[in-house]
């Protein structure tokens, strides 16, 4: 087998229109196709990433919640690249956005910090 690239990761929204509005406008996502699914009553977005990537949306309804305690099992954060790290931070602090201060990776020297999704997913910005 061989891996080329991760294809998509998959997100469920609680408020589809607030992720939809937090992806696509605070973090500038490409919408590449929004489809309704009236059998599942369910939204699918799929959004493009710089990279060639994607990122898909869904809506369900009443998803249950995921417990997001930072050392749960499953998925921890997704990360993002980006030039400058206190740059895109105070982008976001000016949407009103939280985030929290950058840190330096002990290994890489490489400067990255945490902010959330709508829902509380840990997302991750890292200067490449």
């Amino acid at each position: 087998m061989q891996l080329r690239r991760i294809h998509h990761v998959a997100i469920i929204a609680s408020d589809y229109g607030r992720s939809k509005a937090f992806y696509t406008e605070v973090l500038g996502l490409r919408v590449l196709a929004e489809n309704y699914r009236a059998e599942r009553d369910s939204y699918k977005l799929d959004l493009a990433l710089p990279d060639g990537a994607q990122l898909e949306l869904f809506s369900f309804p009443d998803p249950p919640a995921r417990p997001s305690r930072p050392e749960a099992q499953g998925l921890r954060h997704l990360a993002f690249v980006v030039p400058d790290v206190a740059a895109a931070l105070a982008e976001l602090r000016a949407r009103g956005i939280a985030t929290e201060d950058v840190r330096v990776d002990e290994y890489t020297g490489k400067r990255f910090a945490f902010f959330a999704d709508p829902d509380g997913l840990p997302l991750e910005l890292y200067e490449a």
